[in-house]
């Protein structure tokens, strides 16, 4: 491999991941985390085998399909609101194109471009595709963070069935003590591998993401194998 190849490959941006990325991780350690809480929560009230697995399995189908509603009408107002402003611009762009050439102008001087060069660059671009221009210079929409509704949902829910998965191998594990170690131990271990992929992905250092991510579900584990056991306890 060349160095400029590998120049090339350790310096590609992932901006263009931040839709897909962001509901994946959000939805494997959704799925980890509450699959695994809500399992435990049975394995803390004594309950069967299978009424555990069946949990698991209800969990995740019911979290999958949530997650993959949620995130769809979440990103599709953005996507709503994204093409607002585009309305909005193009009316400001047909009632008063001399004050957006002059305003688009303005944010580049405001960059650090001199004057006059900045009027003669909004003016190319005015020329080239005014409305594309402010969207992008003066609100900030770019076609490589778009919000996608259907790739956000699918990314969700897939990283949600994914995530859900693991902590239910747990079940079918030996375990010397019971069930509910079993369980922990392979989320805890997913939530590393989680975290270190999701940072891998994006780009950034592992360690602290791998870090958040296993605490955040520890607790929460911690939290309902409580109410579980309280549950038990009580008779109810």
């Amino acid at each position: 491999m060349s160095l400029e190849e590998v120049y090339q490959r350790n310096l590609e941006h992932r901006t263009h991941r931040s839709g897909w990325l962001r509901a994946a991780v959000l939805g494997v350690n959704d799925g980890l985390v509450s699959n695994a809480s809500l399992m435990l929560g049975f394995v803390a009230a004594q309950t069967s085998t299978a009424t555990v697995v069946t949990a698991g399995l209800a969990g995740i189908a019911a979290g999958a399909l949530s997650m993959a509603v949620g995130e769809y009408v979440s990103v599709r107002s953005q996507t709503d609101i994204e093409r607002a402003d585009r309305e909005i611009e193009k009316a400001h762009l047909e009632l008063n194109p001399e004050g957006e050439l002059l305003e688009l102008a303005k944010i580049y001087e405001d960059r650090g471009i001199p004057r006059d060069l900045s009027l003669q660059v909004a003016q190319a671009l005015h020329e080239h595709n005014a409305l594309e221009a402010h969207l992008r210079d003066e609100l900030g929409q770019h076609d490589l963070i778009k919000a996608r509704p259907i790739q956000a949902a699918v990314a969700s829910a897939a990283a949600f069935t994914l995530g859900g998965l693991i902590p239910l191998i747990g079940v079918f594990i030996p375990t010397i003590i019971n069930q509910g170690v079993s369980i922990v131990t392979i989320t805890i271990l997913g939530l590393a591998l989680a975290g270190a992929t999701g940072a891998k992905i994006s780009g950034t250092s592992p360690i602290p993401p791998t870090i958040r991510i296993m605490i955040g579900g520890s607790l929460a584990m911690a939290v309902t194998a409580g109410v579980g056991a309280l549950v038990h306890i009580s008779g109810i």
